[in-house]
């Protein structure tokens, strides 16, 4: 009867909100300059394809940004899809500069941008390169490079010191963003290794490999075996 109908208050409803595991976020960051450029984007793209497979189960997402010319560019956003993977990476820019810095600028917005949409905890950057950058950021920012700003420029050109300087500061703002880890893998041969990428990885307290011989199951191999070891901190 109406005389035990049940009163309930605003506070007394509680709905219960499904806890969303975010996964992690993979961004290869590919230098596809120079002579070695085709060896390895395809060792990258095989990565990548054998880790969104393995990916299928978790929740984990890959990207792919490629740098040559005067700027990076995300060739491959952040996805789980294998499909989407082959038709973006069907087509691989390749030859022309090194703009590294402005890559590792492009792999910490499009991680950030992920991380905010719930979806993504852990960000794991890997860089595939030998660390020798040619393009400062100014250039790939649209702006002219100003010889006044590096010392020992020549030819209104910067320095390699003034290049290695900037791609380590952007490393090292890498390294303090939340749930980011870097992982270099040196495609250099050791006996000719300027221990760039090396330097690169310790300014952003991250992981080295060298793999001279860049295929994609070795790359695979070492960016799962990092991926996990991260996972577990």
């Amino acid at each position: 009867n109406e005389g035990r109908g049940v009163h309930i208050e605003q506070s007394d409803v509680r709905i219960k909100k499904m806890a969303r595991k975010a996964g992690s976020l993979i961004i290869f960051v590919v230098d596809a300059s120079g002579s070695m450029a085709l060896n390895r984007m395809n060792a990258a793209k095989g990565a990548a394809m054998s880790l969104l497979t393995e990916a299928y189960q978790s929740r984990d997402q890959i990207s792919l940004i490629p740098f040559q010319g005067d700027m990076a560019d995300v060739l491959l956003p952040p996805t789980k899809s294998i499909a989407m993977a082959k038709k973006r990476l069907e087509s691989m820019p390749c030859g022309g500069g090194s703009p590294l810095a402005h890559a590792l600028q492009m792999a910490m917005l499009t991680g950030i941008n992920a991380q905010k949409s719930g979806d993504v905890g852990k960000v794991v950057v890997v860089c595939i390169s030998d660390g020798r950058a040619n393009v400062p950021l100014c250039v790939s920012m649209g702006e002219e490079f100003d010889p006044d700003a590096d010392e020992d420029s020549k030819d209104g050109k910067p320095s390699r010191g003034y290049l290695k300087e900037e791609v380590l500061a952007c490393a090292k703002q890498l390294g303090v963003l939340p749930g980011f880890n870097l992982l270099c893998i040196d495609t250099e041969n050791k006996f000719i290794s300027t221990g760039i990428a090396k330097d690169i990885a310790n300014a952003a307290m991250g992981k080295y490999h060298q793999i001279a011989k860049a295929d994609g199951s070795a790359i695979a191999s070492v960016t799962s075996q990092a991926l996990n070891e991260i996972k577990a901190q």
